[in-house]
């Protein structure tokens, strides 16, 4: 019976797909998670796109945080770009069907899959989403032509879609010197400087976003906002940018990993997030 029962145990453990660290490597469960991120003004949850563990765990924490901010709680998502926020709201005042959001909203590929959960969530709670992310033809001009390429858009769309100019870029972020090695390495030397400046474009928008949302009336709400986990792991791409909008803001960072084994956090994966999710790289993908 002993035997038996070392087996199971055994057996459950090896079976783990992931688990959940804080800063100082220790596992903590969700609940201890949601209730320390509660007390935050804005929390990332930097994913890994076609993961569904992050997801499902996406839209658990949405649920809990809106349980434990007795609904003070605004979502947000790097998935829908500022000028689609129109087609977004209409879809959650009921005016719009789902099919008019994905189609005229631009919606991800695996939006039925991943997303819809959450915005439906909001929807059905009323609480806003809030389109975040650059229009991509401003991201993509940038990566052919630089910063200085924006000055040549018109004003409503440098004061409705972009973050405020000049945009400063700190090419000296870990996550963008990472990235620039990335693309010299594609053979991309001259251009590479350019493409993390697109994504800082991207960053700052995101970044002047939640900001500007927090502002007045929705100051003492809680900002839950989805992202690739390059966008925000270890305080550097959004975050970064939050912070000289705001330093007040009270900012906590989710990184989602892959690793083989999840019992321990791995040496590579240690970072100055709030909590990191590990789940194992054998998981199955949405797409």
């Amino acid at each position: 019976m002993l035997i038996l029962q070392s087996t199971i145990i055994f057996s459950q453990e090896a079976m783990a797909a992931y688990r959940i660290f804080n800063n100082q490597n220790e596992e903590v469960s969700f609940q201890k998670m949601a209730n320390d991120l509660s007390k935050y003004d804005v929390v990332f949850f930097g994913e890994l796109h076609n993961n569904p563990i992050a997801h499902w765990f996406q839209f658990e924490l949405t649920n809990k945080l809106f349980d434990l901010k007795e609904g003070k709680l605004i979502l947000g998502a790097e998935m829908f770009e500022k000028d689609n926020q129109l087609i977004l709201d209409e879809y959650l005042h009921g005016l719009i069907k789902e099919k008019e959001l994905i189609e005229d909203g631009k919606a991800w590929n695996n939006y039925k899959t991943d997303y819809a959960p959450l915005v439906n969530f909001a929807k059905e709670n009323k609480i806003s989403f809030v389109a975040t992310n650059v229009p991509r033809r401003y991201a993509s001009l940038v990566s052919k032509k630089g910063l200085d390429s924006l000055g040549l858009i018109t004003k409503d769309a440098r004061k409705n879609y972009i973050a405020p100019l000049p945009i400063e870029v700190p090419y000296e972020n870990e996550s963008y010197v990472e990235m620039e090695k990335m693309m010299s390495g594609h053979g991309m030397t001259g251009a590479a400087k350019n493409f993390v400046a697109a994504q800082a474009l991207k960053d700052a928008t995101m970044g002047y976003s939640i900001f500007s949302t927090l502002k007045k009336k929705n100051k003492h709400k809680l900002f839950l906002h989805f992202n690739g986990n390059f966008h925000s792991k270890n305080h550097e791409g959004i975050v970064w940018y939050v912070n000289q909008y705001n330093k007040k803001l009270k900012v906590a960072v989710i990184s989602f990993v892959e690793q083989k084994e999840v019992d321990v956090l791995e040496v590579a994966n240690f970072g100055k997030n709030e909590f990191t999710i590990v789940c194992k790289d054998s998981m199955t993908k949405t797409f």
